[in-house]
Formats: C-alpha cells, sequence, structure tokens
C-alpha cells in the first residue's frame, strides 16, 4: 500500500541533486531552497549547522526507489 507523500518533479530533482554534492552539502537560498525546506520537513533532508543540506538516510532510501528506480 502506498502511503508516502508524492514528490514533485522539483523536489525529486532537489533530492538527486543533493546526491550529487555528497558531503559538501547544498547551500541555502539557491533556486531550489523550497524544495529542500520541504524534504527536511519530511525527515529526507536536513539542515547542518552551517546552513547547508545533506541527505538523511531516509532521503538516501527515496532516492533509490524514486530517482534511482531500485528496490531498497
Amino acid at each position: 500500500m502506498w502511503n508516502e507523500p508524492y514528490l514533485e518533479t522539483c523536489c525529486r530533482s532537489a533530492l538527486h541533486r543533493l546526491t550529487l554534492v555528497g558531503p559538501a552539502g547544498r547551500p541555502d537560498g539557491l533556486k531550489d531552497g523550497p524544495c529542500l525546506a520541504r524534504l527536511r520537513e519530511r525527515g529526507l533532508a536536513r539542515q547542518r549547522a552551517d546552513g547547508r543540506y545533506e541527505l538523511t538516510g531516509e532521503g538516501t532510501a527515496r532516492h533509490a526507489r524514486d530517482v534511482l528506480k531500485t528496490a531498497v
């Protein structure tokens, strides 16, 4: 049964960019800022003390499932 909120295309793209940037994190204030905030609200990303966003374990799993289309 499907019980996860739908991620808009822009938010899936922001999720993918978070995986590409890796440990450096994505800075706040970029064009995808609203999507990063939504990902944070859903527990898929977190904002570090330096203001940059990084993936959570849940975000990594959601990326694998929704973007890479792999079974997790």
